[in-house]
Parts: structure tokens; C-alpha cells; sequence
């Protein structure tokens, strides 16, 4: 944090979190310290630890980031021959509204709370992320990621969220590619998408142009700004 960092990203499996009780939390970490831990206590620790990280992001400030639902090395063969990262990762469904429940309840409404989603799962764009969004003032809504920041998926994501979650519940465009060469493209697709989409509404009169202006250029630059409170 005294370093400039603003955010912590978590990519898990699913975005499920849990709030155990002190004497079962310190169970389940003896458990896990001495190497007698089983599949689920490996997922249970992993959901109590989204809400260890969402606690400390109470306290110091820090936006956190939950990048949930890849189905990571589906493929045995490819991965025992050549290892990671080579293709055989697929989205899967993610369920946010009972993953995040015991997390929201445990500290929702926390002011200094700022939690941004991120899914591969489509379906929940409406469904949870933008209701959800509307709803909780922790939360907003990441931009679409990996599979979907593209000018057919930032479509979707677009015509999906902003009915009810409206545009400043969105965390704008950010980047974590690791091509770094590729960004300036993709803020200029981000950006030409988002233009689109308000000339749409715009022409369907939908929205006045001075406010299709003002939410470009707020969607194309500020509001990744405000999302991850940088001055």
C-alpha cells in the first residue's frame, strides 16, 4: 500500500466466501497448517480467506478484485505434457449471489468496502452482477475479462448490465493483460464499444447527447479512476 498499490485481485474457482465461527476458523487452519485437510476444507479455507482479505480491505482501503469461474486445465493430457496456460482453460457457471452472501453479511455495508466482480459466465450478467451492483454499495461491476473484452462481448456486457446496474456502478476498463503490447488496443475497442452503445440510445432517444458525452468520456477514463480511487 505505502508503495502505490490501490487493489488486490483474487482469481478464484467460484466466488463463493464463508464467515465461520473464531473457534471453527481456528480449526479449520490447524487443520490445513498440519497437512490434514481434505477437498473441502481446502474450498472452505479458500472461502473464508475471500473473507479474511474483503475485512482487510475495511481497514486499509485497498480495492479488491474477485476474478471468479475459470475452469482451469481441462485438458489432463495437454496439461501432464506440456503444463499451464496453454488453452484448456474454460469459463464455467459462477454463482455470486450465494457465493458472496456470507462475505455482503459479514460486511456489505461497510463504507470503506470496494469489491469489483468479474465473471466468464454471461448468464450472470443480469441476472446477479447488475442487481447485485444496484443493489450493495460495496459493490461494482468489472469490465468484461479474458474470453469477453471483445467488440461482440463488451456488446453484451453493455446491453445486460447498464438497464439496471446503470454506468456508474461500472469500474470502467482496466487492464490486466499480460500483452502488454495489446492494451492500446483494447481501450480503443472498450472505448469505440461504449461509444456505440450511447449512440444507440442516443438515437433511440434514450439519452440526450450531452449526456452520452459526458458517460463516454466518464466510462472511457474516469470511472476506472474513481472505481480504484486513484487521484
Amino acid at each position: 500500500r505505502s508503495l502505490g498499490a490501490v487493489a488486490t485481485d483474487h482469481g478464484v474457482p467460484s466466488a463463493n466466501a464463508a464467515d465461520l465461527p473464531l473457534v471453527e476458523k481456528q480449526a479449520l487452519l490447524d487443520r490445513v497448517l498440519a497437512n490434514k485437510h481434505d477437498a473441502a476444507d481446502a474450498e472452505l479455507f479458500r472461502a473464508q480467506m475471500l473473507t479474511e482479505m474483503a475485512l482487510l480491505s475495511v481497514e486499509d482501503g485497498m480495492v479488491m478484485q474477485i476474478h471468479a469461474g475459470s475452469r482451469r486445465n481441462t485438458d489432463p493430457q495437454l496439461f501432464a505434457e506440456r503444463g499451464t496456460d496453454l488453452g484448456a482453460d474454460i469459463p464455467g457457471t459462477t454463482d455470486y449471489v450465494g457465493g458472496l452472501s456470507a462475505l455482503l453479511s459479514r460486511c456489505g455495508n461497510e463504507p470503506n468496502l470496494r469489491l469489483i466482480m468479474f465473471v466468464l459466465d454471461e448468464t450472470t450478467y443480469a441476472r446477479e452482477l447488475a442487481t447485485m451492483a444496484g443493489y450493495w454499495p460495496a459493490l461494482m461491476i468489472g469490465p468484461p475479462w479474458w474470453f469477453h473484452d471483445s467488440p461482440q462481448g463488451i456488446r453484451r456486457y453493455l446491453d445486460q448490465v447498464v438497464e439496471t446496474a446503470g454506468f456508474y456502478n461500472l469500474a470502467g476498463f482496466n487492464d490486466d493483460t499480460r500483452a502488454l503490447l495489446s492494451i492500446p488496443a483494447r481501450h480503443d475497442v472498450w472505448r469505440r464499444e461504449v461509444c456505440g452503445f450511447l449512440g444507440r440510445w442516443v438515437g433511440e432517444h434514450r439519452l440526450s447527447r450531452s449526456s452520452a458525452e459526458e458517460i463516454a468520456v466518464h466510462l472511457s477514463y474516469q470511472a476506472a479512476k474513481d472505481a480504484y480511487r486513484i487521484k
